[in-house]
């Protein structure tokens, strides 16, 4: 009986013994360190911003006075004071005079599709030499048709350009700066022009929405109630005070709209959770 006793005793000591309370535990639960990744802002690290800006006069900047570029300094000011934007890199492919079709040839130019390539946003400015042309093929006999006509062609034309663009990089943002009307003093017998610039303008608004990276600004009604003067001294080019105000409404529409859409590199960071 004594014998007996003894190895059952025995048996319920060392089971007390392996109890959670007490230190002597044999096997002790390891705790692994759970992976959590969070997501850092896209403006965590400042980027650099590679633009292209094409097309005709308000783009080379005619009527600057400082032959900086027109509206180009101003935004370049503008953006870099922006969250997350460092440094802003212009291509300036402005030329005097160019219309809709000069465009189209040099952007098929292995100049311009390199930096296209490379562009985060491509800013045009183009229209305006349509118009101008319609005026001087028509000058001694103008009539509002001759503009109804030829705005079919810059419909047309226009949409090369954008296929043009997207191309050459579908990631790219596409900015079309409308046309503003500048011909009230040359030609203040056709009361009609603010309507045809407004209609062209609706025929470039029409063209931009059937691509999902593309934008429209518009500066018509900014130089129709302007309350000082916007025009250089040919009437027709903005001044300084006008391509300041072009900036303002481009830099309005790039960092509420365009920019928190361009394609950023995503960056993470593990932290531990115990």
């Amino acid at each position: 009986m004594k014998k007996f006793f003894t190895p059952l005793l025995l048996s319920v000591v060392l089971l007390c013994s392996c109890s959670s309370s007490d230190p002597l535990v044999l096997h002790q639960e390891k705790k692994v360190a759970a992976q959590v990744f969070a997501q850092i802002p896209a403006d965590f690290y400042p980027r650099k911003l590679t633009i292209v800006s094409a097309g005709d006069s308000l783009t080379q900047g005619v009527g600057d006075s400082t032959d900086q570029g027109g509206y180009l300094p101003y935004l370049k000011t503008m953006l870099e004071k922006e969250k997350g934007i460092k440094e802003v890199d212009f291509h300036n492919f402005g030329v005097t005079g160019n219309r809709t079709t000069q465009l189209l040839k040099r952007l098929k130019t292995p100049e311009m599709k390199e930096v296209l390539q490379k562009a985060d946003l491509v800013i045009l400015t183009i229209g305006g030499n349509d118009i101008m042309k319609v005026v001087k093929d028509n000058i001694s006999n103008l009539q509002v048709s001759d503009f109804i006509k030829e705005k079919d062609s810059y419909r047309n034309h226009l949409s090369q350009i954008m296929e043009a663009i997207v191309q050459e990089n579908p990631n790219a943002s596409i900015v079309l700066v409308g046309l503003y009307n500048p011909f009230s003093k040359w030609f203040s017998d056709i009361k009609e022009m603010d309507e045809i610039v407004a209609d062209w303008n609706q025929v470039g608004q029409s063209v931009i929405t059937k691509y999902p990276n593309a934008y429209f600004v518009e500066i018509e009604d900014a130089f129709l109630n302007a309350t000082e003067d916007l025009l250089f001294t040919d009437h027709f080019h903005p001044n300084d005070k006008g391509y300041k105000l072009i900036a303002e409404r481009l830099n309005e529409t790039l960092s509420e709209r365009v920019i928190p859409d361009l394609e950023k590199t995503p960056y993470t960071v593990s932290t531990e959770e115990n």
